[in-house]
């Protein structure tokens, strides 16, 4: 514990407990939801609209589920859908800015002006149309918001390999005749690694809420499966009234959020750390 503490700081440790409690909640729903059938989307509705209580902590919402089992079993979808949309973003963006820094010339020159394209439309807006265009569910909303997410992967991808690809052990192994894909598999994507880690924690936050974002537009996962944003959604309706059913979604997802935005803080500072070090 000490160690992470002195790796992470109070604050990136706190946010890691955070993020690791959320996980458990979403992995362990069906065990820790005090109304698990509820969770999963079981209408009780001779409780509906009830406020926090003894028997339902945080409320009910307006067919009668525990807000509370709705909100463990919303961490499963929201959770994943950050998560997942970082790593789509990851998986188009990193092999694009990979190929743009180390060839360079006319490659570099298609990539990057086929990435200002998506670059030139507000990140929210073009996840709305995507996600129009796809219709709602739960892959269709992590696939729009991952196509808004790529080219800020492709940039640090290749601003990282335009400096490593003229170091003195990348030149050594094109020299000796190593291949491209190898030079790059080897010897540039790990070093690649860190600031792509860091940039990856610091954007399942908005990831996250952009994705709720859409899940509250009705573009996201569909009823009567949990999420905190169509819950949100669902609650505003009733709002002032019964605060407590769109509140306690909108206080979680801002829980989250603020938690791998802390943590990616953390991690950054760690590795302007270890570089002054290396200084």
């Amino acid at each position: 514990m000490t160690r992470l503490v002195h790796r992470l700081g109070w604050p990136g440790t706190i946010a890691l407990g955070v993020v690791l409690v959320f996980v458990l909640l979403a992995v362990l729903a069906p065990w820790i939801a005090p109304y698990p059938g509820q969770g999963a989307g079981a209408p009780n509705v001779a409780a509906k609209l009830l406020p926090p209580s003894a028997d339902y902590w945080l409320g009910t919402d307006h067919l009668g589920r525990d807000v509370l089992s709705r909100v463990i079993y919303g961490a499963r979808v929201s959770m994943t859908n950050g998560i997942l949309i970082v790593l789509f973003a990851l998986l188009i963006g990193l092999p694009i800015g990979l190929a743009a820094g180390y060839f360079g010339g006319w490659i570099d020159e298609a990539l990057m002006r086929g990435t200002d394209v998506f670059l030139a439309f507000p990140a929210l807006l073009l996840a709305v149309l995507m996600a129009a265009a796809l219709g709602p569910g739960f892959l269709n909303s992590i696939i729009a918001v991952a196509v808004t997410w790529w080219p800020w992967y492709a940039r640090l991808a290749r601003a990282e390999v335009l400096v490593l690809r003229g170091q003195p052990y990348v030149e050594a192994a094109r020299l000796a005749g190593v291949s491209h894909p190898r030079i790059i598999i080897r010897h540039i994507l790990p070093a690649t690694g860190r600031p792509l880690t860091v940039q990856a924690a610091l954007d399942v936050g908005p990831a996250l809420l952009t994705a709720a974002a859409l899940s509250f537009l009705g573009l996201g996962i569909l009823p009567p499966t949990a999420d905190w944003g169509q819950m949100v959604d669902a609650g505003r309706k009733f709002f002032p009234a019964r605060w407590w059913y769109s509140a306690m979604p909108g206080l979680t997802i801002f829980i989250v959020a603020l938690a791998f935005s802390v943590l990616g803080d953390a991690l950054r500072d760690r590795k302007g750390g270890a570089n002054r070090a290396s200084a």
